[in-house]
């Protein structure tokens, strides 16, 4: 009986997890299948461009996967029951030995009365779409768009639009100061990129609701919006706390420092599904970034423990931000251990053409999980396909997810 591994969400995380596993075990003795709602994989980290018209390719999973002896199976993960290790699916049910979970995390639109019924968001490719979709028929007439959020998201998707509609109107609305996490170099680059391209910045402004034609902001301030943008935060879904899993309180999966489920040993989660501590000693941001780091740390331990091995520690590091404003402009901002920005920055169109050549090769190593295949992959010990021995689950004396 082959050993069953099944990756729930085929995102950066899931997609790079299983594509590794599917080159580092051997067939012979593993059955990979990836569940995942949509038939194609989705640049998350462009859907901001696709909203502002950008037009992306989104590789059929199908295609992603033919040749590479991974399973796919399309349909929404409605539950997990970890004591019977079964997935209940959109169309059936689904059982595994080795489960990673990697179905990151969508806009967190439930928190502000008004949000989910009335604003976009950029986290899904359909809500991005609905979002050009809007933008398209106010291209015509002009209008006022209004991004709530200055994070990452946030500060990207208003100068993507600002530069690529140039007949609407874009403010940007901050909790804070603008950019209060770059360094005064960077906070001041992204004030002169707003001037250059249009895009009004309302700072100090937390918002209170939002209506079908207008945001309303603590204080009293209101501001007439044809299409409102919400960035401000992320969520994750229920289904592993419905589940019993540990987790946090934002509802990641609490794990250790190989990336498995403290609760249940048979569990690995990556990318923003898992509240994993970095080197620094904090959580890790759910990030592109920390996808690859949890999901390499995932792939790693997968593999020793399924055959035998020593399980090496893998960096968890979290060392910059790099944020576009449009598309000839960015800053690449370094982070501290403290999780603090360092004095330096870069930025301008240099910066912005490696950005691009960042986002070019998580596509394509995306789109080629299997590159590189190795001519023998490592077989498991005769005793472990179907087995549920997964060794103790160390819960360390600091903290949640610093386990070796």
């Amino acid at each position: 009986m082959k050993h069953r591994i099944v990756v729930l969400g085929a995102g950066y995380a899931g997609a790079y997890v299983a594509g590794n596993l599917a080159r580092r075990l051997s067939p012979k003795d593993t059955a990979i299948t990836v569940v995942n709602a949509a038939p194609h994989f989705v640049q998350r980290m462009r859907l901001h461009q696709l909203a502002a018209g950008r037009d992306l390719e989104a590789p059929m999973l199908a295609d992603v996967f033919a040749g590479t002896g991974i399973r796919l199976r399309l349909a929404p993960v409605t539950a997990l029951d970890p004591e019977r290790r079964i997935i209940a699916t959109g169309d059936g049910e689904l059982g595994y030995d080795t489960l990673v979970y990697a179905l990151g995390s969508r806009g967190d639109v439930e928190r502000v009365p008004g949000v989910a019924e009335h604003a976009f968001d950029v986290a899904a490719r359909p809500s991005a779409l609905r979002l050009r979709e809007r933008l398209d028929r106010l291209a015509g007439r002009g209008g006022s768009v209004v991004v709530v959020g200055d994070g990452l998201t946030g500060i990207e998707t208003a100068t993507e639009i600002a530069e690529s509609r140039p007949g609407l109107s874009v403010t940007l609305v901050a909790r804070g100061e603008l950019g209060v996490r770059l360094s005064a170099g960077a906070r001041d680059h992204l004030r002169r990129a707003c001037d250059r391209l249009g895009v009004t910045v309302v700072e100090h402004a937390g918002v209170g609701a939002v209506e079908a034609t207008r945001v309303l902001c603590a204080g009293g301030t209101v501001l007439a919006s044809d299409a409102t943008v919400w960035t401000a935060g992320f969520a994750v879904g229920s289904v592993a706390a419905g589940a019993g899993l540990e987790v946090a309180g934002d509802g990641r999966i609490v794990v250790d420092r190989t990336m498995r489920s403290l609760s249940h040993p048979d569990v690995y989660a990556a990318g923003d599904s898992a509240y994993a501590i970095g080197d620094h000693g904090r959580p890790l941001p759910m990030s592109c970034a920390s996808a690859g780091y949890t999901g390499r740390q995932a792939i790693e331990a997968i593999v020793a423990r399924l055959t035998g091995r020593p399980v090496p520690r893998t960096r968890l590091v979290y060392t910059y931000n790099h944020i576009s404003l449009g598309r000839r402009d960015a800053i690449l901002q370094p982070i501290d251990r403290e999780g603090r920005a360092k004095p330096a920055h870069q930025s301008g169109r240099k910066v912005a053409l490696v950005k691009a050549g960042i986002l070019a090769t998580a596509l394509w190593a995306t789109s080629h999980p299997t590159y590189g295949l190795p001519r023998r992959r490592h077989r498991l010990p005769a005793a472990t396909p179907g087995s549920r021995a997964a060794g103790p689950v160390t819960r360390p004396a600091g903290g949640a997810g610093r386990a070796g």
